[in-house]
């Protein structure tokens, strides 16, 4: 079974899809493709979007095309994935939150949840925890957004190629 990594963010066009496609990338790089299963979605997810036309302009300036569309998160994927990445700590609350519905009480999800900057910055606190959501901004937020991003992704990488390459 290949290791599963789902990114989270808000709205699923901006920052996960961002994610999703750096992972991705640098998971080809590495020959790892079949190895691991790679997804996005967000927390109040705009169903059906394509990802943001500056997110998309930011990963093609660093030879990455983004793929797919934008999905909702559902309780199901705290159990289908083995590790759930998450942008900011609003959406680590939201998944929180659904991890604790009163139709399962108790029931803890099997996946890792974690935020992605807690990854590549171990010793962070507070907003220093958050993936900015660019939304707002111009290309210079997509690309500061990028590069926390690719920070993220490679020590995500870098974690799970040591579990990945000895199940191979």
């Amino acid at each position: 079974m290949p290791t599963s990594v789902l990114f989270v963010c808000y709205a699923n066009v901006c920052r996960s899809p961002l994610a999703e496609g750096v992972f991705r990338h640098f998971v080809g790089r590495r020959g790892l493709d079949g190895a691991l299963t790679i997804d996005s979605a967000g927390t109040s997810a705009f169903v059906g979007s394509e990802p943001h036309p500056l997110s998309v302009s930011i990963a093609r300036q660093h030879g990455i095309e983004l793929q797919g569309v934008s999905r909702q998160l559902v309780r199901d994927d705290l159990f289908e994935f083995d590790h759930i990445v998450v942008m900011d700590r609003a959406n680590e609350r939201a998944v929180a939150k659904l991890e604790q519905t009163a139709f399962a009480p108790g029931q803890r999800a099997s996946a890792t949840i974690r935020l992605l900057r807690q990854l590549s910055t171990p010793t962070a606190r507070g907003s220093a925890l958050d993936v900015p959501d660019p939304i707002a901004g111009g290309p210079s937020h997509y690309a500061y957004c990028y590069e926390l991003i690719e920070r993220g992704c490679l020590a995500l990488l870098d974690e799970l190629a040591e579990t990945v390459d000895s199940a191979t």
